[in-house]
This record gives C-alpha cells, structure tokens and sequence, in this order.
C-alpha cells in the first residue's frame, strides 16, 4: 500500500475480522475446523457461515464512518473483492469508485472448499505453506523469490495468524450470494483488474464481472496469478492512479 501512499493517497489498510489484530467471531455451533467442515461438505451439508460477506462489507462502512471519511475508494482483492462489489451494490452512496481484483461474481463449488481452508500451523510450517500456494497460484510473470514470500509470511504469522478464523471467514466467502444479475445496476466507476494466469480464480470471471457492471473498466495482466509481489504492486498501483484520476 505504500505505493499508493507515495502516489498521494490518503490509503487505508485494515484487518478483516477474524485475522491479524482485529476481533474474532467465534460462533457456538458453528464449525470451523477444516476437517469437520469438509467431512459436512462430504455429506452435502455446508456447515452455515457465522456471519456472510454483507456483515464484512458493513465492517467497512463502519470503519469510513468511525475514521469521518464521506466517500472512498474502495480496492478489494479476491474475498476482499467479493466484499468490494457488495459495497458497489449496497452502499454506493459512500463510494468514490471501486477497483475489483482477482474475483469473481460467484464463489463456486465445494472444490473450492479443500484449497481455501486451512489448518493450525507452527510458524515456521505457515511459511512453508505460503510459499508452496505461492508455486501453485502465483504471478509467474512477476516472481518473488521465496525468502520474500517466506518474511512476508511470517509477518502476517506473527501479526495473528488465525485457522479458524481464516476458516470463518472462508464459509462466508462460499455461503455469499450470486452477484451477477445485482452487478448490472450498479451505478458507479469500477476497475476490474485479473491476472492472465489466475489459477485458483480463472481470468473468464474477472471479464464476467467487467461485462456485467455499466461503467466497468477491465485490465487483463500478463503474467499475473493471484499473489500481487513487489514487482507486480507498482503495475496495480499505476493503473490504479490513471483509472482515479481519470
């Protein structure tokens, strides 16, 4: 984000619930294990979601109203994407644009299930596992060596990582509600950006989404998976600022 900052950005960071230093929300009932979620999934039965993607898109509006911001730009990738265009839908009135990353309008199947979910790690086990999900999903055209992703890893470890939160937060990303039909009355400027080679989110739903909204812009980059590296954040933040300021 300091790329924006540097472009002369007031820019906003934060910890979804349930990760880093923001509150849990632990449910009684509610699993959140990756093994009794997918063992449910198994059964046909997707354990219910202890609050759903609109809960944490009134987190951000909350947040706007407590910092006394009117109207923001408004930048989500992949689940935080997802939350991004159900603030396009339902809280336009406090946005300035939306720029969508890496998403689509419809989280899909419970395959999805069993390389989203994850389970408590050591730290040192955390970092490997970032880095083994960055050769599976990553930017081939924007490569980070591994000791990047390796620190990088470790920060957010250390910062407070979480599995069951992550879990939560997981149950409500595949739980959200189709968007397709809702994205064409959104009435505000959007960017859709998506990576060439997205493999965990095809670039097909990136176009879908750009296709649906009125006044969407789509970027297709070369070479971009779905892991933006120290490379590939000056790329974003250059279309970024061009699509603002235009």
């Amino acid at each position: 984000m300091q790329g924006f900052a540097s472009a002369g950005y007031r820019t906003i960071t934060f910890d979804n619930r349930d990760v880093g230093l923001s509150q849990r929300f632990a449910r009684k009932g509610v699993t959140d294990s990756k093994a009794s979620i997918l063992a449910r999934a198994a059964g046909g039965d997707l354990p219910k979601p202890a609050y759903t993607l609109d809960d944490m898109a009134r987190d951000v509006v909350g947040l706007i109203d407590a910092l006394n911001i009117p109207h923001a730009h408004i930048f989500g990738i992949s689940m935080g994407g997802g939350i991004a265009q159900l603030l396009a839908i339902n809280h336009a009135d406090r946005l300035l644009s939306a720029s969508i990353v890496m998403t689509t309008a419809k989280f899909r199947g419970p395959e999805m299930l069993e390389i989203l979910l994850v389970e408590d790690e050591d730290r040192a086990t955390f970092q490997e596992s970032w880095i083994a999900g960055n050769m599976d999903y990553g930017s081939p055209g924007f490569r980070a060596p591994d000791s990047y992703i390796r620190a990088e890893a470790g920060q957010a470890w250390d910062r407070g990582a979480d599995a069951a939160g992550v879990n939560r937060q997981t149950l409500a990303t595949m739980a959200s509600s189709d968007r397709r039909e809702m994205l064409k009355a959104v009435n505000l400027p959007c960017l859709v950006i998506h990576g060439a080679v997205d493999t965990l989110i095809p670039p097909e739903a990136g176009r879908e989404i750009a296709a649906l909204i009125p006044q969407a812009e789509l970027e297709i980059i070369d070479g971009m998976g779905h892991v933006i590296t120290p490379l590939l954040g000056p790329v974003i933040v250059g279309l970024l600022d061009r699509f603002i300021r235009r």
